[in-house]
């Protein structure tokens, strides 16, 4: 349905809804369904730990997809497996009366390369060393989203609550590469609303224009003709020199940058061996910046660089690839109201003398300040001026945010002061930390979805921002062209290499009750001070022995 119809659809639909008596009633079920999120504690450390152990990377999240969807199927939702043409995607729906509204949850389940960590042991100590893993967290998000939606299904069946339940995952976020065509491909047309869940070291949530850039990712690939690099060199045309030097323009291109613009690239394909010249070579490059015009410069600019290396080189351009692509975020008001009235009402997770301690000595480890675990929540952020923003990360809810009102409830289940996509970023994510966290996120959750099915002006007041305020002067332009598909070979040699590795470490909840248990980490396990790398040998760790 289109978007400028949804209120007034949804307005129709909710006048035949049979909604609770009196604003107390809905609170009292508010209330419930966090009880039952409580309940559901262990449900959600088995997700957390299931999805870290598999630590799988964007476009192979496989076993992640084969794990969530039959949890899902035995509760009760239709699974529909492959959606908008990427193997790893999936939806999960389930329906009741009327069907309306029609409630999105959605998270990010895919890892980071060489993040491989083991958990709750505060200093660099690979599972398998040099695997993908969960340097992100991403492992967390749709335990959120699964424990409230079964907590919301619960009372939703008992109550005769009309309404839809739609979860999704985020794969391949890492490359921007998912989102965008869940949108083109009509994945959301009958949503209301979007709840997005993101990881964080605390809770947050925003309304309005939010931080970070737009981005585009695309790969540049060059074909020249082989020859002996040292027998015939004149007679080769080398597709290596192109990237090269449309690396080396781009470098000069940043001096002439605005500030908030970020750009970044490696060399997918360079050739085969050096006594070849190379007749195949590709560059991917991430362009950033704050809104699509802006991108679209950067992306303009490189596709000129590409026309002169391949003229200078005597090469040619083989293909312009549109990876992924993200938007910049807008989200929506009321819902960021009603969520953030909610994470008042739910408060942060209780940490243990245990939690603090892998806490302060991560962050020790890493030379930050060692300020442990949030004990205050901050407060609702408002919108972002871009003509101020100094940029930033990116991501691909953004395309979402501009097709129906969005939000992204962030929930505390990581360590604050870590760089960010890197192994330090994974400690937690296994640990009662992140179970803490994310039972937390997932009472939030499961909040706001009573808001949405039984309180109509939210979703009403949702469209009207959507339609009058964030759209009104803005109209969504795509990154990706009617005829991109999904690049859904990425990461798969990858994960063909290391899977049959990390196999024998997958979390087994029949036998364990927890991977730290599994593990054989005794929690938390942390150095005294840090370890230089030259030192020869390390110090006495504190809270006993790392894992096998």
């Amino acid at each position: 349905m289109h978007r400028v119809l949804r209120t007034a659809a949804f307005t129709l639909a909710a006048a035949l809804v049979a909604v609770p008596a009196s604003a107390q009633d809905l609170d009292d079920l508010k209330d419930e369904a966090e009880e039952i999120v409580q309940s559901n504690a262990k449900m959600v450390q088995e997700i957390v730990d299931m999805l870290y152990s598999f630590g799988e990377l964007g476009m192979q999240e496989f076993e992640t997809q084969r794990y969530l969807t039959g949890l899902l199927e035995e509760n009760g939702f239709d699974i529909e497996l492959g959606v908008a043409g990427m193997p790893s995607a999936w939806t999960a729906r389930w329906s009741n009366g009327t069907g309306e509204p029609v409630i999105a949850l959605g998270s990010d389940v895919d890892g980071i390369p060489q993040s491989n960590q083991k958990p709750g042991v505060g200093y660099r100590d690979p599972i398998v060393s040099m695997a993908p893993g969960h340097g992100e967290g991403h492992n967390s998000g749709q335990a959120v989203n699964i424990v409230a939606a079964l907590a919301a299904k619960q009372l939703m069946e008992r109550e005769g609550i009309d309404g839809t339940l739609l979860i999704w995952p985020g794969i391949a976020e890492e490359q921007v590469a998912s989102k965008a065509f869940f949108v083109r491909e009509g994945v959301f047309d009958d949503v209301d609303v979007n709840l997005f869940t993101h990881v964080s070291s605390g809770f947050g949530m925003s309304w309005g224009q939010s931080g970070g850039n737009a981005l585009w990712s695309a790969q540049f690939s060059f074909t020249g003709e082989t020859a002996h690099s040292a027998g015939s060199p004149w007679r080769g045309r080398s597709a290596l020199d192109a990237v090269m030097l449309m690396a080396q323009a781009w470098e000069f291109k940043r001096e002439h940058l605005r500030p908030a613009a970020r750009s970044h690239y490696i060399i997918v394909e360079g050739g085969d061996q050096p006594n070849v010249v190379p007749q195949h070579a590709t560059i991917w490059f991430y362009f950033r910046e704050r809104n699509y015009e802006l991108t679209k410069e950067q992306y303009d600019a490189a596709v000129l660089m590409a026309q002169g290396a391949a003229l200078m080189t005597g090469t040619e351009i083989d293909t312009i690839m549109t990876v992924g692509a993200a938007y910049g975020r807008h989200f929506s008001k009321p819902v960021a109201e009603a969520t953030w009235a909610n994470i008042e009402e739910v408060g942060l997770p209780e940490w243990s003398d245990a939690d603090l301690t892998l806490a302060r000595g991560l962050q020790r480890e890493l030379g930050v300040e060692e300020r442990g675990l949030p004990t205050e929540l901050g407060e609702l952020a408002g919108p972002v001026d871009l003509d101020r923003s100094l940029g930033g990360g990116s991501d691909d809810i953004g395309d979402v945010s501009w097709n129906m009102p969005t939000v992204t409830l962030r929930y505390p289940s990581n360590i604050p002061g870590g760089p960010g996509h890197n192994w330090a970023n994974g400690i937690a994510m296994a640990t009662p930390i992140a179970h803490k966290g994310a039972v937390a996120g997932a009472k939030v959750q499961a909040r706001t979805l009573m808001d949405l099915f039984l309180d109509d002006d939210i979703v009403e007041e949702a469209w009207e921002y959507f339609n009058d305020v964030q759209t009104a002067e803005t109209t969504y332009i795509p990154f990706i062209s009617p005829t991109d598909q999904p690049a859904i070979w990425l990461n798969e040699d990858i994960m063909a290499r290391w899977r049959p590795l990390m196999r024998p470490f997958y979390y087994d909840p029949d036998r364990y009750g927890s991977y730290l248990e599994q593990l054989g980490i005794e929690y938390p396990t942390v150095r005294s001070t840090p370890i230089s790398d030259d030192a020869a040998a390390p110090a006495a760790p504190q809270g006993g022995p790392g894992g096998s």
